[in-house]
């Protein structure tokens, strides 16, 4: 902004000779000055946007004199020059220096008559807040505060039932699952986990094999070795290594999944924007693992049997059309049906087991890595318990 009388006091003094040239052409120019009666601080130009030309004020001003700002030669200014001198006011004030402010230009002045006060006012207020002692806090119910945590039965109690209810909403038509997340999950769990499925069921066969053969072979029954790794590898422990293997695999990498998305708060973002985490999240899981477990299951019963054939026919003297007839003599539906439940069963828990992990899970990354271990132990721990519980109930009620 322009002051009509910095412009007036600029024309007195060219008209003395003291400046020449056009009004607006005199650079801004600031510095300060020495006397016997104290100090002063002569300002001129156009101080329009050269703020940063500001020079640093004496740091030996004794106290109790007084600086006088002169300043009749000042053309224009801008607000950036009234906070240089409303700071320089201040910082003055606490040396116990007063600056003089006569001649400055009266628009100028009555700037920095308007802020002076109003730092005033929020500097008692400051000094007010700090001196104030603190507000008494309100007492809470005892009930409210220590509030006792659900203990972790209860929670996964009620995570099964969460996913039970969204089962039964996506297979009444109130829910949808998306189709390209299943299979994306298809492809992680079934493709990449066959060979170590396979691998591991045959070792299991063999080693069922070697033990078999030699007990049997006492009695001279060795004819039957293809009964025991049969019945044993459809019936039990195809679908025990498989819910293992997928336990170490996919559960563990499920409870990694969920985990990092809790402690980045994605979860939390999907409940704000009214997605059900456990149908968004879970079902799809779930369902890739259920609709793997045959295809699993089926892969290790038969490298199992096959694997058996080797210790058979080498080591015991079975003959390969005797190990083959037996083998297909001993499987029948029964045993079948209950190695596929158990198998899908296994799947099953192992892919809750790894979401209830991490659905639960910290906001950190070690609460990341606690929820994968949980995950791969809870899942193995259910699976032990679900394969006792189903053999004795099977076999009680004579299947």
């Amino acid at each position: 902004m322009d002051s009509p009388a910095a412009a007036g006091s600029w024309q007195e003094a060219r008209a003395a000779g003291v400046v020449s040239g056009p009004a607006r052409a005199l650079p801004p120019q600031c510095r300060w000055q020495r006397s016997e009666q104290g100090a002063a601080l002569l300002i001129e130009g156009d101080w329009r946007g050269h703020a940063h030309a500001w020079p640093v004020p004496p740091t030996d001003l004794p106290r109790g004199i007084a600086v006088h700002v002169h300043a009749q030669a000042l053309t224009s200014w801008d607000i950036a020059l009234a906070a240089r001198l409303w700071d320089l006011q201040h910082d003055l004030a606490a040396r116990g220096v007063e600056l003089v402010l006569a001649d400055v230009p009266a628009g100028l002045r009555d700037v920095l008559a308007l802020a002076s006060p109003q730092r005033a006012v929020l500097e008692e207020e400051g000094a007010a807040l700090a001196t104030a002692p603190p507000l008494p806090r309100p007492a809470l119910p005892r009930r409210l505060i220590a509030l006792p945590r659900a203990s972790e039965p209860v929670v996964t109690v009620a995570f099964f039932g969460e996913v039970l209810l969204a089962l039964g909403r996506w297979l009444g038509g109130r829910a949808a699952v998306r189709g390209a997340e299943v299979l994306h999950q298809l492809d992680q769990t079934g493709p990449r986990s066959l060979p170590i499925v396979a691998m591991t069921c045959a070792l299991v066969g063999l080693m069922l094999a070697y033990m078999g053969g030699a007990q049997l072979e006492r009695m001279g029954a060795q004819s039957y070795l293809a009964d025991i790794v049969a019945v044993g590898m459809l019936r039990e422990l195809a679908g025990l290594m498989a819910g293992v293997i997928l336990a170490g695999r996919i559960g563990s990498a499920f409870a990694a999944q969920l985990a990092t998305m809790k402690a980045g708060e994605e979860i939390d973002a999907l409940r704000v924007l009214g997605v059900d985490p456990i149908g968004h999240l879970v079902l799809p899981r779930l369902l890739a693992l259920l609709l793997m477990a045959p295809a699993l299951y089926a892969s290790g019963v038969l490298a199992g049997i096959v694997a058996g054939w080797p210790a058979a026919v080498g080591v015991y003297g079975v003959t390969s059309f005797e190990y083959l007839h037996q083998a297909v003599r001993a499987v029948d539906f029964t045993h079948l049906a209950i190695g596929l439940f158990k198998a899908m069963l296994y799947a099953a828990l192992v892919a809750l087991a790894g979401c209830r992990e991490g659905l639960h899970a910290g906001r950190s990354a070690q609460a990341v890595g606690a929820a994968t271990t949980a995950a791969v132990v809870k899942g193995l721990v259910w699976i032990v318990i679900a394969a006792c519980v189903t053999t004795v109930v099977f076999t009680s009620l004579g299947y």
